[in-house]
């Protein structure tokens, strides 16, 4: 039997550690590890446009797998568009593995052709773990630690590999010194936590009268222990937007999501309350949380270098979720007053009830609010959901109510544009019996989402449940950058720089054999969104939105709206549409006696 190339044992290590899909464009840095594919007997090779999606991908899978994301590119240009993705990985904590190629170790530093300081250009991104393999007893030790150093700091690594050394036959470190022999799979604990740090935990939950739960997306395998906690101390729990899907929000305690993009209900516990129990979650905008002087602070997390780090906790439990709240659950107290947790409740009810009237508010041609709540009311009891940066993320925060069983994501600490499609993409490869929805702003599906409807054709036959329903927000505006400047400067729109060319989203999509509906009458949308769900085959919701819908954030009153939407509309030539749009949006929430 001939001899295995290092190339070649590449792919039989991956295997091993259960690795069977990886996300990845060609190019001749990686031709050795290209022809061992060639063979058949590694992972799987999903082709992707471009190398930043190829990286979005494994982020998506790795995100709705819970298990590592592999992505592959050339060296030179192809590494260098790996990194958008991998920063994405980077600050979302998910455990991504790059494997790039390098020019041929006879030429480096020799300014060749493609030749870029690799594990320079990697020692930020990719800063736990980045190495360079120069001779094939490197190998397995490499790859091994870039496996587990990803999963146990949650972080992307990256494997460089030199072209030539790709093609050299394979040897195993022999035993003796200088030599590094590995070894396949680990068994990961439970951290449990500190039992005095447990009982002082529980002192202050059990003093504390108005109870908050803050949660993120390290909470999202204890769910039932948060609900039990939060019956036991009456309190509502809200959501960091990556923990969106941590707790359904069909239960009538969870107030949403928090922060600039968040909910009424959620900015007012956190400003009301004496006590803020914080689970998984390093959420970092202080103005959203409770005011320290005034409230008691209790954390669980599993990670010791981010516990502690945004908020003045009195006691910062480091345990794994689940762990941490089953111990803590025995020291705690019922508390009999549910005056705290009844209001919240009320206001959560009310919330809900505002949301469906603002998506109701007549826009020109529709309002975007309408896009997410028809889509609410459908949604498929297993569906994967992903949103991009930008006004999508907005109305998937407030808009979309998670039951049971529905995961979803997006770019959450790097909010980049264009991951919606490639995440749902690497959700297919991971999840290929699911239903997967991305809703995308224009601006976004024009940067990257129309490309990767190509490789969306190519791939969708092979999944049994065929459904990918790609939502565009046809609005021929970078809308979330236009309410900024508004908002944040004073602003009016600079056309020149925030319009777009206007596509024909739908009829791209259909050129490629995919389903394709065009809406441009809120009385579609129902209609539109069956058919979608329900279709044989990936379709693209191609919606013409009124970008003068404002995202007006939770915290805002009727009069601050209107004085905001007055100062910012200095010479903006839509200023009248969108203060006419705001103040019908937000006279459902705050009209004087609306649902009194």
């Amino acid at each position: 039997m001939a001899e295995k190339n290092v190339a070649e044992f590449l792919l039989e290590r991956l295997k091993a550690w259960d690795i069977s899909t990886v996300f990845g464009y060609p190019g001749d840095g990686i031709n050795g590890i290209v022809t061992a594919l060639g063979k058949g007997e590694g992972p799987r090779f999903v082709q992707a446009r471009h190398e930043e999606m190829a990286a979005f991908e494994a982020v998506g899978y790795a995100k709705f797998t819970g298990r590592v994301g592999v992505c592959m590119a050339t060296s030179g240009p192809g590494a260098v568009h790996l990194l958008n993705g991998l920063y994405d990985a980077k600050l979302d904590h998910v455990p991504v593995v790059a494997i790039v190629g390098q020019a041929a170790r006879t030429s480096i530093g020799g300014s060749y052709q493609q030749e870029i300081d690799l594990p320079s250009l990697f020692k930020d991104v990719a800063s736990d773990y980045v190495q360079l393999v120069t001779v094939p007893e490197q190998l397995p030790n490499v790859i091994d630690r870039a496996i587990k150093v990803a999963c146990a700091r949650r972080a992307p690594t990256a494997v460089i590999i030199p072209s030539d050394v790709q093609e050299l036959e394979y040897s195993a470190p022999p035993h003796e010194m200088k030599m590094v022999p590995s070894s396949l799979g680990i068994e990961w604990p439970e951290l449990a936590p500190d039992t005095e740090g447990l009982r002082r935990a529980a002192e202050v939950l059990n003093e504390g009268k108005k109870v908050a739960i803050l949660i993120g997306q390290g909470a999202r395998n204890a769910a039932a222990e948060v609900q039990q906690v939060a019956e036991l101390l009456g309190a509502g729990v809200a959501k960091a937007l990556l923990g969106k899907d941590a707790l359904p929000d069909t239960l009538p305690f969870v107030t949403g999501s928090i922060g600039l993009l968040g909910t009424r209900p959620s900015y007012e516990m956190m400003r009301d309350c004496d006590t803020l129990l914080t689970i998984g979650s390093s959420f970092p905008y202080l103005q959203y949380m409770p005011e320290p002087e005034k409230t008691r602070g209790v954390q669980i997390d599993v990670d010791p270098t981010m516990i502690g780090m945004r908020y003045p906790y009195e006691v910062n439990l480091v345990a794994d979720a689940a762990a941490g709240l089953r111990a803590l659950i025995p020291l705690l107290n019922r508390k009999e007053d549910r005056g705290w947790r009844e209001d919240i409740e009320d206001k959560v009810s009310k919330w809900w009830a505002d949301m469906h009237d603002e998506a109701l508010v007549e826009a020109d041609p529709v309002n975007p609010l309408r896009v997410f709540s028809e889509f609410s009311e459908r949604i498929p009891a297993s569906a994967i959901v992903t949103s991009d940066s930008g006004s999508a993320a907005n109305w998937y925060a407030r808009q979309v109510r998670f039951p049971a069983g529905v995961r979803g994501s997006l770019s959450g600490n790097l909010a980049t544009m264009g991951p919606a499609v490639p995440y749902a993409i690497g959700a297919k490869f991971g999840h290929p019996d699911r239903p997967v929805i991305a809703f995308e702003g224009d601006g976004a599906m024009q940067m990257n989402g129309l490309a990767e409807l190509i490789t969306v054709a190519r791939y969708w036959k092979e999944w049994p449940d065929p459904r990918l329903v790609v939502v565009v927000l046809h609005n021929n505006d970078l809308n979330q950058v236009t309410w900024e400047l508004r908002a944040f400067s004073g602003s009016p729109t600079v056309p020149m720089t925030q319009e777009l060319p206007d596509v024909d989203y739908a009829g791209f999509a259909a050129s490629l054999g995919l389903g394709a509906i065009s809406v441009d009458s809120p009385d579609a949308l129902g209609g539109a969104w069956d058919t979608a769900l329900t279709a044989t085959r990936p379709t693209l919701l191609d919606v013409r939105t009124d970008p003068n819908v404002p995202p007006i954030p939770p915290h805002a009153t009727l009069k601050q709206a209107l004085n905001t939407a007055k100062s910012a509309a200095k010479g903006d030539e839509n200023a009248w549409q969108f203060i006419k749009e705001g103040l019908k949006v937000k006279a459902q929430e705050l009209l004087p006696g609306h649902r009194e």
